[in-house]
């Protein structure tokens, strides 16, 4: 879990001729894979270690059906199997072997209800069906499988609080809880002051390292995320994981330096999978048309459609800016990478040189909104930032551009965060039922998630 594949698999396979029985071994040899198809995506890869699956789980069948590990394991074989089909595309595999795992784990808890160890993995499965995207709940019906959010992430809180990194996953429990809380519990300060704790094993760990970078871009701190992959850039194995330089090319264009394109550039040389290649074109392609070279940002733009695929939103989105061709107004683009680099000061200086009636399009006028509620929402002043929403949302509200979408979610943070929940459930299922195109998945996840947490129903 340190990304040190050489000495993890050279562990593994003393352990493995040292005690042939060592069932946990086999178990743990399957993060090798897990991790190496999740960051890289390397379908060669993926074509070559698919056989390890049924190998392993085939091995894990000589256990004698008398401990609670023997069920937990296999069903983590299929869960981190069903994370790589996803990662690759192939949908139906992943619900197959999810259904699989889900079935174990709840054989297991019916079986051992006072083994631990079952709420890592059962709580991690019952968060994430609890908010399937759209496109995937026809999946988790044939397969009928039911989610719960917050009794979930309960599970997983309760085993993090009572073990410590001494005991066996329990590092996993900890990645799953970080996520979880950022994403789907909107816990977003607590994870943020959390990953830069002693208490969060980044120093000297690519794996921990890699999820702070990925939270300080995500939380809006570019500068952190730059000197988060300074520091991995010395540990041993960055090089072999060009998706680094995704995260770190995206860190610098989030403050705007133009010294992102050579990062990004690398990534799609060297990148063997399919997702964020798109959005890496998208983003190379903005940097050149902010810095007035109109060839290059061209030449980038052209390369978007026949890039990578469309699996996330950031692709998606990069698709559809693709196939329009229009380029945004520079002061609202600036403004928006600035502000989600975490740059208050400057994206509301700028914004500020200009009013709703600037702009000549509805999206234009919506996304002005927008962008100056989210400079006042970021410096606490709730009132301010909730009149730009509501004026984004009656503006956009039946446009398929996100902005509109986007306000009420944010919306829907600050009356949850000031204990309105009827005013809270009432935003999230307003963005809901927003025909939005861009960032769909990820915006309708998280007002589920809301409405969730809130009690409510969707």
């Amino acid at each position: 879990m340190s990304l040190q594949f050489a000495e993890g698999n050279s562990a593994i396979k003393a352990e493995m001729k040292a005690d042939p029985g060592n069932l946990m071994a086999v178990y743990i040899s399957n993060y090798a894979d897990c991790m190496l198809l999740l960051f890289n995506g390397d379908e060669q890869d993926y074509d070559k270690l698919y056989y390890h699956l049924e190998q392993r789980a085939r091995m894990m069948d000589k256990c004698r059906d008398g401990t609670p590990w023997y069920r937990l394991c296999k069903a983590g074989l299929y869960m981190q199997w069903a994370f790589i089909h996803i990662r690759m595309g192939e949908n139906f595999k992943a619900a197959a072997n999810f259904r699989k795992s889900y079935l174990l784990l709840k054989e297991n808890k019916k079986r051992y209800p006072a083994f631990a160890y079952n709420d890592i993995f059962f709580g991690l499965e019952e968060a994430v069906v609890g908010t399937v995207p759209d496109d995937y709940r026809w999946i988790a019906s044939v397969f009928g499988l039911k989610g719960d959010v917050k009794k979930g992430i309960a599970k997983i809180n309760q085993f993090v609080a009572t073990h410590t990194f001494t005991d066996p996953l329990y590092y996993d429990a900890l990645i799953y809880q970080t996520y979880l809380k950022f994403y789907l519990v909107s816990q977003q300060e607590q994870v943020w002051q959390f990953v830069n704790s002693s208490s969060f094993p980044a120093k000297d760990n690519l794996l921990f390292s890699f999820i702070k970078t990925n939270i300080a871009i995500n939380y809006r701190r570019a500068d952190v995320a730059s000197g988060t992959i300074t520091q991995m850039r010395a540990m041993p194995g960055y090089r072999y994981i060009p998706a680094f330089e995704y995260e770190a090319g995206s860190a610098l264009y989030y403050k705007l330096d133009a010294a992102a394109i050579t990062q990004l550039q690398y990534f799609v040389k060297n990148y063997k999978g399919r997702l964020f290649v798109k959005d890496a074109l998208y983003k190379i392609a903005q940097l050149y048309y902010l810095k007035g070279n109109m060839a290059a940002a061209r030449q980038y733009l052209a390369m978007i459609p026949d890039a990578g695929n469309t699996q996330v939103d950031a692709d998606k989105r990069a698709k559809r800016f693709a196939e329009t061709g229009q380029w945004p107004v520079q002061a609202l683009l600036k403004a928006t990478i600035l502000i989600d680099g975490g740059y208050y000061n400057e994206a509301q200086e700028m914004l500020l040189q200009s009013t709703e009636g600037s702009f000549a399009t509805q999206p234009e006028k919506a996304e002005y909104n927008l962008r100056l509620g989210r400079v006042y929402d970021e410096k606490g002043m709730d009132d301010k930032a909730l009149a730009l929403y509501s004026r984004c949302i009656a503006i956009g509200k039946d446009a398929k551009e996100y902005f509109a979408a986007r306000a009420a979610l944010q919306s829907g943070f600050i009356y949850e965060k000031r204990g309105q929940a009827q005013q809270a459930i009432a935003a999230y299922t307003q963005c809901l039922s927003m025909p939005v195109q861009d960032y769909r998945n990820a915006l309708r996840q998280q007002a589920k998630a809301g409405i969730n947490r809130l009690g409510g129903s969707y």
